[in-house]
């Protein structure tokens, strides 16, 4: 299956488990659960749960094992892109071809709607006993909260924040906020989804290595594509498009060699990260 199509059956299947998890816009506070839902539904590339279904089946697992983690990454991920268009943040009017959640509502409302998405993930992990063993939950749950952390996606936006261009090893601090900004989230998708499919230690190592190769050349792409942006923390910008380019696809090389010895069941794995990194738009 190419990863469009995979990415459109993973959406289906994550999104009628949003569709029950989030309250609807009527349930009071009406306002705050009308902003909760405004960035996700419709979503945008749905692509950390199809990460996370594909990696379930990379390691023998059936995608429905996958679930809670799908759920779980997408309402983190959504929680993030709240946050960070906010005026205090990136500052941001638009967002999937709609108002900010901060524009379409106020941006307290905008502020509570993103801790609200936060805490609805690890509730749809907490209740997933019925899917996975506790201690498998709770490895989930660490995975999915270090990739939130001042150590992850919350210290990379930080330092994204403050960056200063120019400076002793610009490109390399540029990649350190990837890591974190980025590819923190997309690793704790794939190694969520293995752990729910039965993954080894040895396997989720692994996995959590290309994870974080594909999240920095997903980043490095992103910056590509978004052309003029005036990214600060930009690999496209300090090395140029051609050698940016260069990066991505070395970084997508040494993540797919991590599943080499892997059989066909890790194919929808390699399409993903493929089309991470080489898409087109």
């Amino acid at each position: 299956m190419k990863a469009p199509d995979y990415i459109a059956a993973a959406t289906a299947r994550v999104d009628r488990v949003l569709e029950r998890s989030v309250p609807a816009a009527t349930d009071p506070p009406t306002a705050l659960h009308a902003a909760m839902r405004h960035l996700l539904f419709p979503g945008g590339k749905r692509l950390r749960p199809a990460l996370a279904f594909a990696a379930c089946e990379a390691v023998g697992g059936s995608a429905d094992q996958a679930l809670p983690a799908a759920a779980a990454v997408e309402l983190i991920h959504t929680y993030s892109l709240v946050h960070d268009d906010l005026p205090c943040m990136d500052d941001d009017d638009e967002r999937r071809g709609l108002p900010t959640v901060h524009v379409a509502f106020v941006e307290a409302v905008a502020v509570l709607a993103g801790d609200a998405l936060q805490a609805l993930a690890f509730e749809e992990l907490a209740r997933a006993t019925d899917r996975a063993a506790a201690d498998v939950l709770l490895a989930v749950a660490h995975d999915v909260a270090c990739a939130s952390s001042s150590r992850g996606l919350v210290g990379g936006q930080a330092d994204d924040l403050a960056f200063a261009r120019g400076g002793a090893d610009e490109a390399g601090r540029v990649e350190s906020v990837h890591r974190r900004k980025s590819a923190a989230l997309i690793a704790a998708s794939i190694t969520a989804g293995a752990r729910l499919g039965g993954a080894t230690a040895a396997q989720v190592d692994r996995l959590r290595k290309l994870g974080e190769e594909v999240g920095v050349a997903f980043q490095i792409a992103d910056d590509v594509l978004d052309g003029e942006d005036d990214e600060p923390a930009s690999l496209a910008r300090v090395l140029g498009e051609p050698a940016a380019r260069v990066r991505a696809e070395a970084l997508l090389e040494d993540a797919l060699a991590r599943i080499a010895d892997l059989g066909p069941e890790a194919d929808a794995l390699r399409e993903l990260s493929r089309f991470a990194v080489r898409r087109q738009t």
